[in-house]
């Protein structure tokens, strides 16, 4: 397998997980932060549009959007089968990426295309080595282990949502995506009350989480809710369309600057939340 020399082998497992809507052409702050834990000008890039049915098109805008950062090399690779999956060609250029960027489109297409191909195995052992894995929208959703695939945004009930396997890079947590822009805090507390062992990220639009390994540091213009079910007081989850109870569910909304430590499941309180509340006492 090729090593990287752009990348640091012993660094904790990194990712960017975008909550869609990231901004492609001006500052490109998410997308240049990438980059940079990528390797920066030196990076290698690797564009995955297997969620959208419009590769060439989607495929184009990233591929202006990294060339302008001053991405030197950038791969796009539709993979729109499962034999285009595990073609020798397309694992070779996973194998040399320093970075790879899933588009949006519809999350349940990565799982079910790339899901146990051979480019699924490189990918999990290459970000095992350093590679930096990026996605939006429905390249976030398929990050978790648990993915949300589907919902009603009403009254959080089991009948209303649907999930599946996504492919596994973060654990411990479930992602939701365009968050506050679709209200989707009723279909992630379904499914935080469906599976309280993991912790529900709700990632707005030109928002996201960059995770090194247990740690999280938001970044982009809007914020990211956490819903913890984790520690409720009560909860009961019928097996039917009815809606879930519970007491006691800890929510965070966390802006840019902020970080969470997934292994505790508690905010990180930095600087930023002082300067908060500094200038609301000088109001």
């Amino acid at each position: 397998m090729t090593s990287s020399v752009n990348i640091d082998p012993g660094a904790s497992r990194r990712l960017v997980i975008v909550g869609g809507g990231e901004d492609r052409s001006g500052d490109m702050l998410i997308l240049r932060r990438f980059v940079e834990l990528a390797g920066g000008g030196d990076a290698r890039v690797v564009v995955i549009c297997t969620a959208t049915t419009e590769p060439e098109e989607l495929g184009a805008v990233y591929e202006k959007a990294f060339e302008t950062i001053g991405v030197s090399e950038v791969a796009i690779l539709p993979i729109a089968s499962r034999e285009e999956a595990n073609a020798p060609d397309v694992v070779s250029a996973v194998e040399r990426a320093t970075g790879v960027y899933f588009t949006g489109g519809a999350q349940l297409r990565i799982a079910a295309i790339l899901g146990g191909s051979q480019t699924d195995t490189v990918l999990h052992a290459r970000f095992d080595e350093g590679l930096v894995i990026g996605g939006t929208s429905a390249g976030a959703a398929m990050m978790s282990t648990t993915m949300i695939l589907g919902g009603s945004d009403t009254v959080p009930s089991v009948g209303h949502i649907r999930t599946g396997s996504g492919l596994g890079f973060v654990s411990g947590v479930t992602i939701d995506m365009h968050f506050a822009e679709r209200g989707r805090l009723s279909r992630l507390l379904a499914v935080t009350g469906m599976f309280p062992h993991e912790v529900g990220l709700g990632i707005d639009e030109d928002t996201a989480v960059v995770v090194e390994g247990n740690h999280f540091e938001v970044i982009g213009s809007g914020a990211v809710t956490v819903v913890d079910a984790g520690e409720v007081t009560s909860l009961h989850t019928p097996v039917d369309d009815g809606p879930i109870a519970m007491t006691g569910v800890l929510l965070h909304v966390l802006p840019s600057g902020y970080s969470f430590d997934l292994s505790t499941r508690r905010p990180v309180i930095t600087n930023a939340a002082d300067d908060v509340e500094d200038t609301a006492q000088r109001d």
